[in-house]
């Protein structure tokens, strides 16, 4: 097929790289002209504007860092959607907000523009392996339709029903990643504080019923040091804040949530948004004099 894609950051050019390696021709736009360049060299044609990218495509991909710019992308003027021609599809893989994924799929069918979500989760490195899981919504009809391009890019998809189902499971599985890197980094620091070998805590946690994805992919950089996730602060503010937004809109009292909200704000205000997201660990770090560390863990997770 045809395919442009536009947005590509660390999860994006993984993906895009995936639909090249499978000898679809690939367009593809970034405000960062260095990223283009990687894409190109692999085999992608660069453009220069949004509206190039989705011109005379089957089928357009995004992947970007929030509900704002995606509107822009799309429906701004000079947006995609202008270019999109009726039979063709746009395939959102962002995280977003549900009510503006609805509005912003009403606008493309609107237009004969066909719509599929599909949020991409399991993290940058398994992109890279084409591991990721895609949670999917839209007409049945049209994801059946363009299965065999997502599977490229997937190790597992899972079909939710109509658009805004999977961008609302998307921000439940964030949630529970995000609280489940604070309660990692408090079961270490006890580990810890008893004397114990952080090593074989490890061992033990992932062979137990306390194990985890996010632990066995993310303790890993904590006891290495480098608190390479791949995810930055301000990416999980960005998640942290669609799931205490739904928490009001859907009258759920979030308390666990809304704590862990809060120690990721007072580790952007310490480290910055753009530190690892295991930065809220090292708060702990420092608030207990004790590091987090053990000898034989990579700096970063494989992506092979």
């Amino acid at each position: 097929m045809k395919c442009g894609f536009i947005g590509l950051g660390m999860l994006g050019s993984k993906m895009a790289t995936k639909v090249l390696d499978a000898g679809h021709s690939l367009k593809v736009y970034d405000r960062d002209p260095h990223a283009v360049e990687k894409l190109v060299a692999v085999g992608a044609s660069g453009v220069r504007s949004v509206q190039e990218v989705a011109s005379h495509i089957d089928v357009l991909m995004t992947c970007l860092p929030s509900p704002a710019i995606c509107a822009e992308v799309m429906s701004g003027s000079g947006g995609a959607l202008e270019m999109l021609t009726a039979g063709s599809c746009w395939i959102e893989m962002s995280t977003t907000d549900v009510d503006e994924m609805k509005r912003l799929a009403t606008l493309a069918q609107e237009r004969g523009v066909d719509v599929l979500e599909c949020p991409a989760t399991g993290g940058v490195h398994r992109a890279a392996r084409g591991e990721m899981t895609l949670l999917a919504g839209g007409n049945e009809t049209v994801f059946e339709r363009y299965r065999p391009l997502l599977e490229i890019m997937s190790g597992q998809i899972v079909y939710m029903g109509e658009i805004g189902n999977a961008s609302l499971i998307k921000v439940v599985t964030n949630l529970l990643c995000l609280v489940d890197l604070v309660a990692m980094g408090e079961a270490l620091m006890l580990a810890k504080r008893g004397g114990l070998d952080l090593a074989r805590c490890y061992e033990a946690i992932t062979a137990s019923s306390g194990s985890s994805r996010e632990f066995e992919d993310w303790a890993p950089v904590i006891l290495n040091g480098s608190l390479n996730t791949g995810f930055t602060t301000d990416l999980g503010l960005k998640d942290l804040g669609f799931v205490t937004e739904l928490g009001r809109r859907l009258d759920v009292p979030l308390k666990l949530a809304t704590l862990v909200e809060q120690m990721f704000l007072a580790s952007r205000e310490r480290y910055g948004g753009d530190a690892w997201t295991p930065h809220v660990v090292k708060m702990m770090e420092e608030a207990t004099g004790e590091e987090l560390r053990a000898e034989g863990f990579p700096d970063v997770i494989p992506q092979e």
